[in-house]
């Protein structure tokens, strides 16, 4: 398709949240983002297309999706993950974020106990907690350069904490893991022997890497699919955050009627119309633009892959197995919190996210999104080199 992935596309004075809020979020207006999970790419041409259509119609209009949507939606997980969808399954959200904020009204009470594995992403935290649930901790184990899960540990919180939701990450957001068909069932057998519904953030799916395959969680078992609520959506696929749309799975009608009842108590009806336009042109005809972006993104990560280790060895890469966020590891530069803020913010002059607000398990890291033009990466590389150079004069 030629997507020209190395173009660098000026985002500067479009209401970037990315470029245009530095101030705001007290960075220098001269920082180099590199943080939020969104792409400096423009999206497929056919949902371009699809959206100026749209576009000239010149109506905007309440809008819903006809059978077109789910059959473009039905067929990408069936293709592509080996998972029949059924049409009663589907309701369509904002986001994933609100998507699991509902999850946790409808499938627990006030005071009741969610689970979660640090380091991870932090909205995770504040929806439990701005909805007044307790949240339990089972922390990752980082061995030998790679996150693993303290299943043991995973089933004595479970325990002692009477937990009613486990929130599962896959892929993991910030660490990268794909989990493995083996560690998913471990989870999900525990899980299904204590009670517990799973609500798995599946966003990042299409990102994976050679060597690893995604596997659905609710596939794996028909009890898994009787209890689990899967979140997902084009958004990080294709680009598409801002039209805000997200394709949640449910196959339990009475769970599903108790998440539709929470959506209704919101307030909530239809999506945006240019979310549904997108998402349906996303599946429908996206596959060639995403086969070559993952191509390139898995270039990106060989290019700094490459850098740190010929010039920063003191910066460890966290191998990432999927998404196109990369956790780095800078303990070894013996830096408190603010000596690292101050580093990347005022020496290095960048915008990253902070480990520890993935979890204190997170102190020390730094998440980075590589889905940039080389250029872009390139020039945020030599910048940390320059001020971890000066840092040790």
């Amino acid at each position: 398709m030629n997507c020209q992935f190395d173009q660098v596309i000026e985002r500067k004075g479009t209401n970037s949240l990315k470029y245009d809020f530095a101030a705001e979020r007290g960075r220098p207006e001269d920082v180099l983002p590199l943080w939020v999970a969104d792409m400096d790419f423009k999206t497929s041409p056919f949902i371009v297309d699809a959206l100026q259509k749209a576009a000239g119609h010149g109506i905007f209009g309440y809008s819903e999706s006809k059978s077109g949507y789910f059959d473009a939606l039905q067929s990408w997980y069936a293709q592509y993950f080996d998972w029949k969808l059924q049409s009663d399954w589907l309701v369509k959200t904002p986001g994933v974020v609100f998507a699991i904020c509902m999850a946790i009204r409808a499938l627990s009470k006030e005071g009741d106990s969610v689970l979660i594995q640090r380091p991870v992403y932090y909205p995770f935290s504040q929806s439990i907690l701005d909805n007044g649930r307790k949240l339990v901790n089972n922390p990752l184990v980082y061995r030998d350069g790679k996150y693993g899960i303290d299943f043991e540990d995973f089933e004595e919180e479970i325990v002692r904490n009477k937990v009613k939701i486990f929130i599962l990450c896959n892929p993991h957001n910030p660490v990268g893991r794909v989990w493995t068909k083996e560690e998913l069932i471990r989870l999900g057998d525990i899980c299904v022997k204590h009670g517990v519904y799973i609500v798995s953030d599946e966003i990042h799916a299409d990102f994976v890497f050679e060597g690893h395959r995604h596997s659905v969680f609710a596939s794996l078992k028909p009890e898994y699919l009787e209890r689990t609520i899967t979140c997902t959506a084009p958004s990080k696929s294709f680009n598409l955050a801002g039209l805000q749309v997200s394709n949640i799975l449910i196959a339990n009608g009475e769970i599903r009627k108790k998440f539709q009842l929470e959506i209704n108590r919101s307030g909530y009806s239809q999506l945006n119309t240019m979310g549904l336009v997108a998402c349906q042109a996303a599946y429908e005809n996206g596959r060639p633009w995403l086969e070559e972006l993952k191509q390139y993104l898995a270039e990106n990560l060989a290019f700094i892959r490459s850098f740190l280790s010929e010039k920063l060895p003191q910066i460890e890469m966290i191998e990432p197995e999927g998404t196109y966020l990369v956790w780095l590891d800078f303990r070894k530069l013996g830096l408190d919190d603010r000596q690292l803020e101050d580093l990347i913010v005022n020496r290095a002059k960048l915008w990253l996210d902070r480990g520890s607000i993935f979890g204190p398990e997170g102190k020390g890291f730094e998440r980075v999104n590589i889905a940039c033009p080389r250029a872009t990466l390139q020039k945020a590389l030599l910048q940390l080199e320059q001020a971890v150079n000066q840092q040790k004069i």
